[in-house]
């Protein structure tokens, strides 16, 4: 087994970031290292789902000079940085305390393995699929190569991450035709002869990935490619990415009535009030789910057939937009999210099971509910 005694912070966070690239992140997001130098080594891990001054005290106390939280400290730009308010007190902390933080927050929402996972698997959700899923993500590569080196290449794209569609990988299609080209007098070819034009058999590779890999599927190609030019095709698609965007989408194994599920809700994420809409009288199979601020997904959730949309943070009148078709249910931001330090805590302990790795003690939630008796 492999022991980690120099890492740096960097090297880290680059797994999350494989699982979760920064490019899914929405516009408004402010996902990645927030303080720090991700060059420095990293001496433990704290997990948390937001960063308090508290939250930066425990850190420090368990010598932990990375905090990898899932909302980021700072969303908008700081004009002043003077502890007036509790981000900057955060800021402040961590800053003279050499602690850096890094968020990962929407582009790990945005995959189908990341927040709304986690939330499946706590209602054992099966048949799961992404809610909404996000167009314009996908790249298409064809490039021209001699038979020879086809096999080579192919395998060359395939390990850089290209040709993987849903459940399938290795995917790819190819064709063969006849290419020609005249070496000009600076040429270096691989094959033929200055200022003689040459045809060759070669075959066309056409493979899919998304666009975020783009450097290093075409380093891999340019890397395996006998030609000194290579002659490539690169395509935006609109297709969508099955695997990539907003909530998700699952089954409950066996169908169960309204007031059941929501009492099932309360137990498996720990709730004092569920906020509903009326019950429709039928019952619960199909489930939707977005963790965090999800009402922009509502209509989405009922266009799918969902049953119930379970999410947080809906306003008074979206509740209405339900309007009849399904049963809404807010549990509360934090709720809906609590469990994303164990999504964090399973990654990185996959890839650096002896690291110190650390869940954080302190409740970090704002919202309390006070309960007459």
């Amino acid at each position: 087994m492999a022991y980690f005694y120099f890492m740096t912070i960097s090297t880290i966070t680059s797994v999350l970031e494989k699982v979760a690239p920064l490019s899914l992140q929405e516009d408004y997001d402010n996902a990645g290292l927030i303080i720090g130098d991700g060059q420095l080594n990293c001496s433990g891990v704290l997990l948390t789902l937001d960063v308090t001054e508290e939250v930066v005290e425990e850190a420090i106390s368990a010598g932990c000079n990375l905090i990898i939280a899932h909302h980021p400290i700072i969303f908008k730009g700081l004009k002043k940085i003077n502890g007036n308010n509790y981000v900057e007190k955060t800021v402040l902390k961590a800053i003279r305390n050499n602690v850096a933080i890094y968020a990962c927050h929407t582009n790990i929402d945005n995959v189908l393995h990341g927040v709304n996972a986690v939330i499946a698997n706590r209602l054992g959700l099966i048949n799961r699929r992404i809610l909404l899923p996000k167009s314009n993500q996908l790249l298409k590569l064809a490039v021209y190569v001699p038979e020879s080196h086809a096999e080579s290449l192919l395998n060359a794209l395939f390990n850089a991450g290209a040709g993987n569609i849903g459940n399938y990988s290795e995917c790819s299609f190819v064709s063969e035709g006849t290419g020609s080209f005249k070496p000009g007098i600076e040429a270096n070819p691989y094959a033929g002869q200055i200022g003689i034009r040459e045809t060759t058999q070669e075959k066309k590779i056409e493979v899919v990935f998304p666009f975020w890999l783009q450097s290093a599927v075409l380093k891999a190609m340019k890397e395996n490619h006998p030609y000194e030019e290579v002659a490539f095709d690169l395509f935006n698609l609109n297709n969508s990415l099955q695997d990539v965007g907003a909530g998700l989408l699952g089954e409950l194994p066996t169908e169960v009535d309204e007031s059941f599920f929501l009492e099932q809700l309360t137990k498996i994420f720990g709730l004092a009030v569920v906020k509903h809409t009326p019950f429709l009288g039928k019952m619960i199979k199909k489930v939707a789910v977005c963790g965090g601020s999800g009402s922009f997904l509502t209509s989405a959730a009922i266009k799918a057939g969902a049953d119930v949309y379970l999410t947080s943070d809906i306003k008074y009148h979206e509740f209405f937009d339900a309007n009849n078709s399904i049963l809404l249910a807010d549990i509360g931001h934090f709720e809906s999210e609590q469990y994303t330090i164990e999504l964090f805590d399973a990654i990185l302990r996959q890839n650096f099971p002896n690291f110190a790795l650390l869940k954080s003690k302190v409740n970090t939630n704002p919202v309390r509910y006070f309960i007459s008796h």
